[in-house]
């Protein structure tokens, strides 16, 4: 027999299981902007470290 009890609409969870969560999807949200920004990257002229920092002046 199946039973059907109607539509889910919330859920109660720890504190520390939605801050996991939370922390999940910023983790997931941030994997998916580094992927989209290496294949607009494709392609492109790059430079070294050294480079970048002298270009910046910035010290090591």
């Amino acid at each position: 027999m199946k039973y059907t009890i109607g539509k889910k609409e919330f859920v109660v969870l720890s504190w520390d299981d939605y801050m996991r969560i939370q922390e999940m999807l910023e983790d997931y949200e941030d994997l998916k902007e580094l992927r989209r920004s290496k294949e607009e990257a494709k392609g492109q002229k790059t430079i070294t470290f050294e480079k970048a920092v002298k270009s910046l002046k910035l010290k090591k």
